[in-house]
Parts: structure tokens; sequence; C-alpha cells
């Protein structure tokens, strides 16, 4: 517990965490102030906007904070000095993770918070720029400053931790001022704007990809520097956005998808496109070019054998990479907050479980690489 404090404590020192962290905060609450000429989708942008600057905002400072903890570490030989005492590798490992996690908890509760504001802020053709929630939340970071830097000038205390708990607490203190003591005008007599509390599911599922991402980056930060591990992290995240189009769509049955997309494939043959065809047409009741779920239960098990022996159940490498490959749109469901749309948070409790997986396979493959490196 104590590496796990100490580890926290050394990433919200960094001057860099509280720039990342001011900045992705007045960013959000900014773009709600910007007429974007949306017809009467403004709202959407700016919602879709600030979890987009969450998520980017999160992916830097979890690479960049992953390879100050254990990299930077490793290279000036404290993990040395650490690991000469009774202390094991997988704990040292394991407790920096969940310094990371906290400070990138830390992180996402501010950008939060300011993407909750900006969803109350935003406006469209019949709105005004909320220019003074604007300046009570800049103004607010500003004091949280001012008073680190007392601290420190009369205090002699660090400035840059002291400046990230008193941003932290002003921006928590300017929310509830702006949502409760103000009111956003809106032209024709329309009833002032809400918090978006919906953002607030969406929020964690960001948080959840962004401790994912933290246990790839601690791994990686085991063996390389910063700029190789911000590259492969940058990679893997690309790849995983991805990932349903590369290996989704070939990692599950031919007869899953659309008939006529799949009649239309040039992978399949002619003889591959006429037993789809057969088998399609035999149990598709509703006769709408694909079969659904309860079609695709009264599938016969001699259909599904003759299917697969064509080379049409799904090809198992791509099976293999879809399950390796974290899948960043489990996370990102910006698009699930159309209209009226809410998050289930039963989704969210499963998506927990996901993470719960993936960072143990990759805290595993990162005690791997940390225990056959030399730290001489």
């Amino acid at each position: 517990m104590t590496i796990a404090s100490n580890a926290f404590m050394e990433l919200v020192r960094q001057p860099v965490f509280l720039l990342l962290m001011s900045c992705s905060a007045v960013f959000n609450v900014f773009l709600a102030t910007v007429p974007y000429f949306g017809f009467g989708d403004d709202p959407k942008l700016v919602k879709d906007s600030t979890l987009a600057v969450m998520l980017l905002s999160g992916l830097f400072g979890a690479v960049l904070n992953a390879s100050s903890s254990v990299a930077h570490e490793i290279r000036s030989g404290t993990a040395l000095a650490v690991l000469a005492k009774p202390v094991g590798r997988a704990q040292f490992l394991l407790a920096k993770y969940v310094g990371l996690a906290a400070a990138l908890a830390v992180l996402t509760y501010l950008n939060a918070l300011s993407a909750l504001l900006a969803s109350r802020m935003a406006y469209d053709a019949y709105g005004d720029a909320d220019t003074l929630g604007l300046g009570i939340f800049c103004g607010a970071l500003a004091l949280g400053y001012a008073a680190a830097g007392f601290i420190n000038y009369f205090l002699r205390r660090p400035f840059v931790a002291n400046a990230v708990l008193a941003v932290v607490i002003m921006a928590t203190l300017a929310f509830v001022i702006i949502v409760s003591f103000t009111q956003t005008k809106n032209r024709f007599g329309l009833a002032p704007n809400e918090v978006d509390w919906r953002l607030l599911p969406a929020a964690i599922l960001i948080l959840f990809a962004l401790l994912v991402l933290a246990g790839l980056a601690l791994a990686c930060s085991t063996r390389f520097e910063m700029i190789p591990t911000l590259a492969i992290c940058t990679g893997i995240f690309l790849l995983g956005l991805m990932s349903d189009y590369l290996f989704g769509r070939r990692a599950e049955p031919v007869w899953m998808a659309s008939l006529q997309a799949e009649l239309n494939n040039p992978l399949l043959e002619g003889g591959q496109k006429k037993l789809l065809k057969e088998v399609v047409e035999k149990y598709d009741e509703n006769k709408d070019g694909r079969l659904d779920l309860v079609e695709q239960k009264s599938l016969r098990p001699e259909d599904k054998q003759r299917l697969s022996q064509a080379g049409m159940g799904g090809r198992w490498w791509a099976s293999v990479l879809y399950t390796v490959v974290p899948n960043w749109q489990l996370f990102w469901l910006a698009d699930a907050l159309e209209g009226k749309n809410k998050i289930p948070w039963s989704y969210v409790g499963r998506a927990f479980a996901y993470v719960i997986g993936y960072l143990g396979a990759s805290l595993a493959l990162g005690l791997v690489l940390f225990e056959e490196r030399e730290l001489g």
C-alpha cells in the first residue's frame, strides 16, 4: 500500500499531469461556448467532443504516467533499491498499477465534471453561449492555482501536488455553483438547459478503457522508454478501434452476416455462395436476407457442419486476434446517447468484468517481462 500511495503522489507531482488535467478540463468547457451551426445537433457535437477529449487526454496520461512510474525508476536504479527490500516484483508492479489507476481516476473525474458542465452549457440556434459559466469555471481553476502558489510560498510545500488537489476541489465547487445558482439563456421562452447525467456511465466506460490501456502501457514500460511505449500503445489503440472491421466480421460464421453482402463477397467461391443461399433461405422465415438470433438457434447441426466444412464457419486466426486485441468500441458508446437513449448500468457491469479479465492478462504479461528484466 505504501508503494501504491508513493506512486500516486509521484504521478500527481509531475507538472505534465497538472497541465494535462487543467487544459483538458478547460477545453471541454470551452467547447460548449463555440457555435457549431449544427442544425440543432450542436449539443450532441459538444458531448461527443468532450468524451473524445476525455479519452485522448487519458491515453497520453496513461502512457506518460506508466513510463515515469516504471521505466524511469528502472533507469534511475530506484526500482532496484526498492526490490532490495522484502518486496517482490509482482507486489511492486501491482502497487505501481494501483497508483497509476488512482491518478487516471483523478484525471477522468475532472474531465467528467467538465463534460457534465459542458452538456449543460451547450446551446443551439435558439440559445446563447454561457460565458458566465465559463468565467466561473476558469476563475475557480485560477483560484486553485493561486491557493497552491500561496501554500508553496508561505508553507514551503510542493506546488504541483497541492495545485492538483486545489484544482479538483475548486472545480467541484464551481460545478455546484454553476448548476445550482445560474441558468442558461434560451430564446422564445424555452426552458434552461440541464446537466445530461447520461454522460456519467459513458465517462465510467472511458475510465475502464483507460485502465486497460494503463495495464498495457505498464507492461510495455517494463522494457521500453516513453516514446516506444507511446508508439506501441497508440498502435494497439488504433488497431482496437478497427477490431470489429478487421477481425470481428471474419471471426463470426458467415451465416450470421447479411446474405446480400456475403453473396457479393469476392472471397467466397461459387459453390460456397450457392450453399449459403440455400441454407439461409431455408431458415429465413421473415425473408429479411439474414438469420436473426431466433433463426440462428433453429439452424440444424448438420447444416452448420456443412457450412463449416465449406470454409464458412469463421476463421480461427480472426477469432484469436479478436480476443487478444482490446475492442475499444465496447467502451465508446457516445452514439448510444442519441435522442433520449441511455446506457444501462447492467452494461457497465459487464464491461467491468471484461476489464478485470483483460487487466489480469496484461498485468501477467507485464510481470513476465519484468521478471526477466535485468535491473543492475
